[in-house]
């Protein structure tokens, strides 16, 4: 699933590209990925792009008079041809939708998955939809502060791992770096929020912060079609079960919660 990190790298690789350029077409291959059935994909041509943003895991493309919001779900990224390039329609995963830009630039949103989670939103502004509205404090915001960390978080009856993915209470992180973030505060991911002391709590609120920012400043630059690759290889913990702790030696586990598979040190965070 795309997390903070690589969606906003996602947003300046495009912001580079089609701001100032005016949609001429659109294309819609997949009827399930639009949510707003009263505004189509096609309000959106004609319009002019201002600035390509992020909020959250969201993807927000602002155009004059209205806002293109990509969810991009589980599976959802996108693929960009240059002008003058030629897309490969066998390419790998498919494109559910696409914009053409005024200067032959096109972009493809695809959808790796069995199921359709990638959603198309095209509102007036970003907080009409609903998920983007409830969003919490955001760790990658310079403006985020210890107290926003423990409103979130402080002596919440909840595990841990569960509460730092959940969107309204801090925005962008998903189920790797949540494994990340617990692996450098040394915390069982099995913990409740409301028994984690100062200590912990200060652990947690610096791994919280490093981790998201450091994640920010490694993938910028990086090609949207390597990001996945870059996510991945940064990985201490996270899918790399059977391999040894990088801090002390132990073999990385799963933890399974529900549909998630997680994993952690039970020696580092025991």
């Amino acid at each position: 699933m795309p997390e903070s990190p690589e969606v906003q790298a996602l947003a300046d690789f495009l912001d580079a590209r089609i701001t100032g350029h005016t949609v001429v077409d659109t294309d819609l291959v997949e009827f399930r990925a639009p949510k707003t059935r009263s505004r189509p994909l096609t309000d959106v041509t004609g319009r002019r792009i201002s600035a390509v943003g992020r909020h959250g895991k969201h993807l927000d493309l602002a155009l004059e008079g209205a806002h293109l919001v990509v969810s991009l779900g589980r599976h959802g990224w996108a693929r960009w041809s240059e002008p003058g390039e030629h897309p490969d329609e066998q390419a790998d995963p498919p494109a559910l939708a696409s914009l053409t830009v005024d200067d032959g630039g096109l972009l493809e949103l695809t959808d790796a998955g069995s199921w359709v989670s990638l959603g198309l939103f095209v509102v007036d502004r970003p907080e009409e939809v609903s998920a983007i509205a409830k969003l919490g404090s955001d760790p990658a915001d310079p403006a985020f502060t210890r107290d926003d960390f423990d409103r979130a978080v402080r002596g919440r009856r909840k595990q841990i791992k569960a509460l730092l993915q959940e969107q309204e209470s801090l925005a962008g992180i998903g189920n790797a770096y949540s494994d990340e973030i617990l692996h450098a505060a040394r915390i069982s991911p099995l913990a409740h929020a409301s028994a984690l002391d100062d200590e912990a709590l200060d652990r947690l609120f610096t791994a919280t912060v490093g981790t998201v920012r450091d994640a920010f400043e490694a993938r910028r630059g990086i090609p949207i079609d390597r990001l996945k690759e870059a996510k991945t290889a940064a990985m201490r913990v996270h899918g790399r079960t059977g391999e040894a702790c990088p801090v002390c030696g132990g073999t990385v586990e799963d933890f399974r919660a529900g549909g998630t598979v997680a994993q952690y040190c039970p020696v580092c965070q025991a």
